[in-house]
């Protein structure tokens, strides 16, 4: 899935933790204690996301952490809503043609493009079937 590297420094000034991504070069956040730096750092990649998904432009795969770096794990949901929208970009699939194979309305389409709606992982695996796509989950334990 979608885990994109994140860099962390403190800044003895601030007393605050600055976080940014060599993935996308214009995004930073800060967390105020070390145990809010992933928090942070996912709620500013969810959002960088979902700026991307609007203005839609493509969402680049994650580049390989390097050492010292953190790696920021999307939810499910979200990989699942950057897939579809990869895949209209890259089929030449308008929301509007993604609604008549869904048989559904314009404005669900947009709530299913939307990170912050939660959406039916089913309605999402449907989309992306419909495009040729397949979706796979796979778990594996944490080493």
């Amino acid at each position: 899935m979608f885990k994109y590297a994140a860099a962390v420094s403190f800044d003895e000034d601030t007393g605050q933790y600055e976080i940014s991504f060599r993935d996308f070069e214009n995004l930073h956040s800060v967390a105020f204690t070390e145990d809010d730096i992933e928090l942070e750092a996912r709620d500013a990649l969810t959002g960088m996301i979902g700026e991307l998904i609007d203005s839609r432009i493509p969402i680049n795969e994650p580049s390989s952490a390097k050492e010292g770096e953190i790696v920021i794990h999307l939810p499910v949901l979200t990989c699942l809503k950057v897939a579809l929208h990869n895949a209209m970009i890259s089929t030449g699939t308008r929301k509007a043609d993604l609604a008549r194979k869904l048989n559904q309305k314009g404005p669900q389409i947009d709530r299913l493009l939307d990170v912050s709606h939660a959406s039916k992982v089913e309605t999402l695996e449907q989309a992306l079937y419909l495009m040729g796509y397949e979706v796979s989950v796979s778990v594996s334990k944490l080493v």
